[in-house]
């Protein structure tokens, strides 16, 4: 005979275990403590097998047999009710630790360590930081639950400061994260692969420069004329003999340079400035 909640509620304990059957296979076991746990009885293969519900009151007779319903659902394609459980836990404890600022803590050390194509240590600190500003929206979130909407949001938080350039780094850096987490398969797919166009584009500042020869001389007179800080005027007189980045000349080291063989190597850390 199928449970009632009234006959749930009269049940005491007894001197030893007990059960109170409800249909389909589930009963309440009710112990000499006075605790009270729903099962449910089944049989994979020929063997009886037992799948632990939940403590009563909290799993209600209602929804015992819910859950009594998506097991033998599960039964009927051929799966375990208690393998199943196991591997909903077993996700759980992944995904709990799969969060996004765990993934793009993993993502920036590995650019950090990745052959020639390593992140200088101003790029690290640079995406570090940019990563770090979405630590409070979307970062405790496992990643399989990041959606674009929660993206976006994080970023536009950054955008309605008017950091522009910034708002539109650092989603490109969370589309990195996101990707790596595809490559590693912890994820799907790219929840920002929809956000292109989203954000407000920055204005591009076009910095003067000189586009007729004949003008050169005036600014190499410019620069032997310039009178500020010491080491900025040495910079500008090498600039124009090595033709480098302001980047690539600010730290460049003498290990580097080869005087008999007038020859300079820029390491790939330097050169991705």
């Amino acid at each position: 005979m199928a449970l009632t909640d009234v006959t749930i509620r009269n049940a005491k304990p007894r001197e030893k275990v007990y059960k109170l059957t409800d249909s389909g296979g589930l009963y309440l076991q009710i112990n000499p403590t006075g605790s009270r746990l729903w099962r449910l009885k089944y049989r994979v293969d020929g063997r009886e097998k037992k799948l632990s519900i939940g403590p009563y009151p909290d799993f209600s007779l209602s929804e015992a047999r819910r859950r009594r319903d998506e097991a033998r659902e599960q039964l009927a394609m051929g799966k375990d009710p208690s393998g199943e459980k196991q591997r909903d836990k077993l996700r759980a404890r992944v995904d709990g630790g799969n969060t996004f600022n765990a993934i793009a803590s993993e993502y920036c050390d590995k650019r950090k360590r990745d052959g020639q194509q390593a992140w200088a240590p101003a790029t690290a600190k640079r995406c570090e930081y940019l990563l770090s500003l979405l630590a409070s929206t979307i970062g405790k979130m496992p990643v399989t639950e990041v959606e674009p909407a929660d993206i976006l949001a994080a970023v536009r938080r950054i955008e309605a400061k008017g950091n522009l350039e910034s708002a539109k780094r650092t989603m490109q850096l969370a589309g990195a994260v996101m990707r790596y987490a595809v490559a590693t398969a912890r994820l799907g797919s790219d929840p920002t692969r929809d956000l292109r166009g989203a954000l407000t584009a920055p204005t591009v500042t076009h910095y003067g420069a000189i586009t007729d020869a004949s003008r050169v001389g005036e600014l190499l007179r410019a620069i032997d004329g310039y009178q500020g800080f010491g080491y900025a005027k040495l910079a500008m007189q090498l600039a124009p003999h090595v033709f480098v980045r302001p980047g690539e000349l600010r730290h460049a080291e003498w290990s580097e340079i080869d005087l008999d063989s007038r020859v300079w190597i820029i390491p790939a850390r330097v050169g991705t400035h």
